[in-house]
């Protein structure tokens, strides 16, 4: 794994939706779409819906496509916050750079993600459970492309 294209990767996430950066143009009718470019490097998040949602996470090197991860969840519970999700992925970690740390917790919510592959080749899930009680859920799978 180069460290250049993770240390990218974790920035762009944290610049985009995780970081509560600004929306571009919607590639199709009302998708959310974020895109973070540095150098020969380019990072895009799709998603639709809301509360129900699925998207994907590319990114290009020198206008090639080189890795990529598709996502669904839903919020299953009372007092979701995405607010508290974002914080989460914010923590995304250099070893496992695809959503948030394996455990995170602030108040009464805590996150967990686990992740089973590599960078080239990956599955997990990640949740949030509010005073015990899971309130969302999303599974992610994703690796290199080309």
């Amino acid at each position: 794994m180069n460290q250049q294209i993770i240390e990218f990767l974790i920035k762009a996430k944290q610049a985009t939706y995780a970081g509560k950066g600004t929306e571009t143009t919607s590639s199709r009718v009302k998708s959310h779409d974020l895109v973070y470019r540095d150098g020969a490097f380019m990072y895009y998040d799709t998603f639709l819906g809301g509360e129900k949602f699925a998207g994907e996470e590319a990114l290009w090197i020198s206008d090639v496509p080189y890795w990529s991860m598709n996502y669904v969840g839903r919020v299953t519970g009372e007092h979701f916050s995405g607010d508290f999700l974002k914080e989460a992925l914010l923590h995304v970690p250099e070893e496992k750079p695809y959503r948030g740390p394996q455990d995170y917790v602030n108040g009464d919510y805590a996150y967990h993600c686990d992740v089973d592959g590599s960078f080239d080749w990956f599955q997990g899930k990640e949740t949030i459970v509010y005073q015990g009680k899971l309130i969302y859920e999303c599974y992610f799978h994703g690796g290199l492309i080309s």
